[in-house]
């Protein structure tokens, strides 16, 4: 009786540590399985009930899900972003949906499918009723606050009492350099970053596309600029040389002679060279008004476009937020033009300059009317002219807000030497334009 105890004693541990290490050897086969897949797989998603991944080869290939984790049935807080219904799925992540994800959760899976994004269900163009007769009508009201706030500063401008550096413009003049950067990074980039991660235009070999095609609207807002300035200072030495020449010919027809001609050429060449000076920066100014409202342009037709073709159910979020929109930025255009100086930029000037912005998004809109029922927001094409458009332009009013604005008055201009009070304000609507256009980003 002792043996069989003592014998079974012996075995039950013998077992237990079989049975340990097999578990042991499982659970790491496991991990390392995980890890490998992880690392092998990327760029998943699902396709009605199966998730296909590029595998380490390069190709896409089914994994299988894991507990129907990886299956989408239920969305939640959709929105539109330039034509394309983006969507909150459970884990929180956002993602582009179709009226069929929305209505069924998945789609319907064909076995004979070949999976290629570019005939994906997704990038066909999906078919809505569109109110017609309100989108038209609310063309006026975008035109009608475009203008307001891109006119408004001129005339304000026009006001005696009213100074360059006084408090008001140094309020919407801040401001509005907020917004253009607001714009820029949380607009225009993140825009034109999503956008390039669409199904609908594939994988990516480049993951900065984005952020490339915005430091090359950079270097293009410079390059314009520099050679613009420089354009400028050969035209001033121009003048100077042949005011020079002008000069002594005039007075040798008269008969002076030279000892009591040099002073006096030389105070004359003196004062008009300083002319010369001062009226240059001017000028420039002028050309980085220009190259700013370009920016602007490009991405303003893009969203009058955009809020045409969105569906109904957000319609009136969007457009609310465009007129948000429209409001900042054209008072920050306003401003920009309404401080040209006269001597470069006649009132005429500066009204062209600003009916220019007024009517751009409004023609967008327009264009949105007629190409309502065949424009295609998931079209690869499509997709990446806007993308591209979005990030050149997020390019461009990087440099102009962060040089011609905010370093020119910060570093540069009166706000260096200003005083407390002002340099305070000043600060605050810098921040408040930055934070309200950033703001404006979570719906448009």
């Amino acid at each position: 009786m002792a043996y069989n105890t003592f014998e079974g004693r012996g075995r039950v541990p013998s077992c237990l540590g079989c049975l340990r290490k097999v578990t042991i050897g499982l659970v790491l086969a496991t991990c390392l399985l995980f890890v490998t897949s992880i690392e092998a797989r990327t760029d998943c998603y699902v396709h009605g009930t199966e998730r296909w991944c590029i595998g380490p080869d390069g190709k896409k290939a089914i994994y299988p899900t894991v507990s129907g984790r990886d299956v989408e049935t239920t969305y939640t807080d959709c929105h539109s972003h330039f034509g394309v219904t983006y969507c909150t799925n459970s884990r929180g992540e956002e993602v582009p949906v179709t009226a069929e994800d929305l209505a069924n959760g998945t789609d319907d899976h064909d076995d004979d499918h070949d999976h290629d994004t570019s005939e994906n269900t997704q990038c066909v163009v999906s078919k809505s009723d569109y109110n017609k007769k309100l989108r038209i009508g609310t063309i006026f009201i975008v035109l009608v606050t475009s203008a307001i706030a891109v006119f408004g500063p001129i005339l304000l401008s026009k006001v005696k009492s009213l100074k360059y550096d006084g408090l008001v413009f140094t309020t919407i003049k801040q401001f509005g350099t907020g917004v253009i950067i607001a714009t820029a990074f949380i607009h225009l980039l993140t825009h034109a970053q999503i956008l390039f991660t669409n199904p609908c235009i594939g994988h990516l070999k480049f993951e900065a596309t984005a952020s490339a095609i915005a430091m090359a609207g950079i270097f293009s807002a410079f390059l314009v600029e520099y050679v613009g300035d420089r354009i400028l200072q050969i035209r001033a030495k121009n003048k100077q040389t042949l005011a020079i020449a002008d000069l002594q010919a005039s007075e040798a027809a008269v008969g002076k002679d030279d000892t009591g001609s040099e002073p006096h050429v030389h105070n004359h060449v003196h004062t008009h060279s300083h002319g010369a000076h001062s009226h240059g920066p001017a000028v420039n100014d002028k050309l980085s008004v220009l190259v700013m409202e370009a920016g602007i342009i490009f991405h303003s037709i893009l969203i009058g476009i955009a809020l045409i073709v969105s569906d109904d159910a957000v319609f009136a979020t969007l457009l609310a937020v465009v007129i948000f929109h429209q409001m900042f930025e054209g008072l920050a255009l306003g401003t920009r033009i309404a401080l040209l100086p006269t001597a470069c930029a006649s009132l005429t000037v500066r009204l062209l300059l600003a009916l220019a912005f007024a009517v751009i998004t409004p023609i967008g809109m327009a264009i949105g009317v007629g190409v309502l029922n065949k424009f295609n927001g998931n079209d690869k094409h499509t997709l990446v002219a806007i993308a591209t458009l979005n990030a050149l332009s997020a390019g461009i009013l990087v440099w102009v807000g962060a040089v011609e604005m905010w370093a020119a008055d910060w570093l540069n201009g009166y706000l260096k030497v200003a005083g407390p009070a002002k340099t305070a304000i000043a600060l605050v609507s810098l921040i408040s334009g930055m934070v309200l256009m950033g703001l404006l980003g979570k719906w448009a």
